[in-house]
């Protein structure tokens, strides 16, 4: 099984370094990126492609499409686009003298995973490139009595470096029914400053985003005051990952607390306002850029799942045109805009 995911892993940052290579000449030849549905359709044919299941290839495209739109996104002018994922050794004199692949993390889709439950055994489909007799890579788990894997989603191989060993992640979907906290409505207005602002039926609470900033402040310095001279050194490493990790936790927390005081209020609607339509608008490049790298989308998700496990209803109404409609009638009046 290690040796089937070792080569999965390799076959990954191979994929990922062709669609860079490309993306990188359309970007030269154009002046803009490739979209994601690009990329799939242009690389669909590529002997690369072929190293993982079909899905598992598409979401390796996808990510790199992410993480384009994260770099392209960001307001620091210091950030750098999406590298190539290959790990150089040089010699005393400064000389490449091997390289290597790294193991990327790799993702399984509905598709791609085959649940024996009898047995407690996964079995992941493998790129047509390695079938060598077994079609799939059959891995055994154990679980703690108290959990049951069920519907299985997504499954992610993770390489841990520290520990020299492959992690799977496993998905699951839960069915969960929850009676309603009350009647009362609750709106979110979501924002890049201040990420979440909650109107209560007799309260309000503004969530400020001081600690989102101080965090890519501390972590992104560090990053580049230890950057190698052939590539991210293990430091600048650890303070990309950290800083992910920081501000995955503060939205899970945000989320929480958003929903956790919903309960205390006896909300039992949740109107959370989608402003998807805000980056249809050129708001100049820094503007842009600042739009790109806010995860509203990622605070939504988080809010809705956790709303729906606490019995809440939750609604997206767009936002588009809201600031210059009444509340009451409806006109529109662009001169009225607030």
């Amino acid at each position: 099984m290690v040796d089937a995911l070792d080569q999965h892993g390799w076959s990954a940052s191979k994929l990922w370094n062709v669609a860079l290579y490309h993306s990188r000449q359309v970007w030269d030849e154009t002046g803009e990126i490739p979209e994601e549905d690009e990329l799939k359709d242009e690389l669909k044919t590529h002997s690369k492609y072929d190293g993982l299941h079909s899905q598992s290839s598409q979401n390796v495209l996808e990510e790199l499409s992410e993480a384009f739109s994260s770099w392209y996104g960001s307001d620091d002018d210091r950030d750098n686009a999406p590298g190539y994922r290959k790990e150089n050794y040089y010699d005393q004199h400064g000389r490449r003298v091997h390289e290597e692949h790294p193991r990327s993390t790799v993702t399984w889709k509905t598709n791609g995973i085959r649940h024996d439950e009898k047995h407690d055994r996964l079995r992941l489909s493998k790129g047509s490139n390695h079938k060598d007799g077994r079609d799939f890579i059959l891995c055994e788990y154990e679980t703690p009595p108290e959990v049951e894997l069920e519907d299985v989603q997504q499954v992610r191989a993770v390489w841990k470096s520290g520990k020299h060993r492959w992690a799977l992640h496993v998905v699951c979907k839960h069915e969960i029914t929850a009676e309603s906290p009350g009647e009362n409505v609750a709106g979110v207005d979501l924002g890049i400053c201040n990420p979440a602002v909650v109107a209560l039926p007799d309260d309000a609470l503004l969530y400020p985003g001081n600690r989102l900033r101080e965090d890519k402040h501390y972590f992104q310095r560090e990053e580049y005051q230890t950057e190698g001279d052939h590539g991210p050194s293990k430091k600048a490493q650890w303070a990309r990952e950290k800083l992910s990790k920081r501000k995955d936790h503060f939205l899970h927390a945000l989320s929480k607390d958003i929903v956790e005081r919903c309960v205390e209020h006896d909300v039992g609607t949740l109107v959370v306002g989608d402003p998807s339509g805000v980056d249809e608008d050129d708001w100049g490049r820094h503007g842009n850029k600042r739009l790109d790298n806010w995860a509203y989308k990622r605070l939504m998700n988080l809010v809705d799942y956790k709303a729906r496990e606490r019995g809440i209803e939750v609604e997206m109404p767009d936002e588009r045109g809201t600031s210059s409609s009444c509340s009451v009638c409806g006109h529109k009046d662009d001169d009225s805009r607030v």
